[in-house]
């Protein structure tokens, strides 16, 4: 497994707390959970991508079609 992965998700999540803390504090709560829901969104599609080609590779392993 490449470590890359591991260290974009890390990073968006440091950046959607710190956007999240900083729309917080100035009183803008409903873009405050845009902001940390797209986040989220933007990790689960990373990580569906990756499952796939879990299951791609697992095919071609296994010469299931």
């Amino acid at each position: 497994m490449d470590y890359n992965i591991i260290l974009k998700i890390a990073a968006i999540g440091i950046l959607t707390a710190v956007v999240s803390q900083i729309l917080k504090n100035i009183g803008k709560d409903e873009i405050s959970t845009f902001a940390t829901l797209a986040g989220v969104i933007i990790v689960l599609i990373m990580a569906i991508n990756m499952i796939s080609e879990l299951f791609d590779t697992v095919k071609q392993l296994f010469l299931i079609y």
